[in-house]
């Protein structure tokens, strides 16, 4: 299949701004995304998407944004991913994460299954992987488990196979949502509910394990939501920020008297869990 990539410039051009643009650009059939210093580009088949369809969406943006969009050659794109992005991953010495066209990779006691889309959470970020070290030094047997923003669903597939009893995952976009049943499915994992929406969705269900790999605002923002839903002796572990950023989390943490157990650290990104 052929596909077209959409260039986006963004003025002013920051990891928050970005964000909103790919929230606001995954309501269109965009496969998917990836990023350079320079722009963020988006991918979708040729006659998909439209330029009047693009500018409509942002024009409603709260900040300059101008594309411009190329033919792609007609290449095998999982070939592509193999050859030049998403490698077989072991996190630590017992979770290897691979996507379902990898043939070669070692042996491992935890095997997640992810397939390469435009959700955030292969593992190569530092922030999922440093989730994925908090969870893995977890009992979580038994335990209910929230994702939010749970991107591929990779970090509740992670807690399902560590033998939680379900996981709830929550995102704002469709594609995700899309991504965590596939990646689902391809893992056999049926303890595990995907719903589209923020953390407003949240209602009386408590929580043992609460998981947010998110941005910094959204986490400062939700982190008392979180909070009214988390069992007593409950865990928050959250990521998606810079270790500048942590004195904000932390004082917001103890604002909610959340006690801070564990911080990771990997290329000055940071997770950090909390126990209620």
């Amino acid at each position: 299949m052929q596909y077209t990539k959409a260039i986006f410039t963004l003025n002013p051009d920051n990891e928050v701004n970005r964000e909103i643009l790919t929230a606001y650009l995954s309501a269109l059939d965009f496969e998917s995304f990836d990023e350079t210093e320079e722009s963020l580009n988006a991918f979708f088949p040729i006659g998909k998407v439209s330029a009047e369809l693009i500018n409509q969406v942002i024009n409603d943006i709260p900040f300059t944004v101008s594309f411009q969009t190329e033919e792609m050659p007609d290449i095998n794109w999982n070939e592509e991913w193999e050859k030049n992005y998403f490698k077989p991953l072991l996190i630590g010495t017992n979770c290897l994460i691979r996507a379902p066209f990898h043939t070669e990779y070692p042996q491992s006691q935890y095997e997640i299954v992810i397939e390469p889309n435009m959700a955030f959470g292969t593992g190569n970020h530092e922030t999922t992987s440093l989730m994925i070290e908090h969870l893995n030094d977890l009992n979580i047997e038994g335990q209910t488990v929230l994702d939010m923003g749970c991107g591929t669903g990779i970090l509740g597939i992670f807690a399902s196979m560590k033998g939680c009893e379900n996981v709830t995952a929550i995102d704002i976009d469709s594609w995700a949502f899309e991504s965590v049943v596939e990646n689902c499915r391809l893992n056999q994992v049926e303890n595990m509910e995907a719903f589209i929406g923020d953390a407003s969705l949240l209602g009386n269900k408590k929580y043992d394990l609460i998981l947010a790999n998110i941005q910094k605002n959204i986490i400062m923002q939700d982190m008392e939501k979180y909070f009214n839903v988390l069992n007593e002796d409950g865990i928050l572990i959250v990521s998606g920020f810079y270790k500048d950023d942590l004195e904000d989390i932390i004082g917001k943490a103890s604002e909610l008297f959340l006690r801070k157990l564990i911080l990771k650290e990997k290329n000055n990104w940071v997770a950090c869990s909390f126990e209620k």
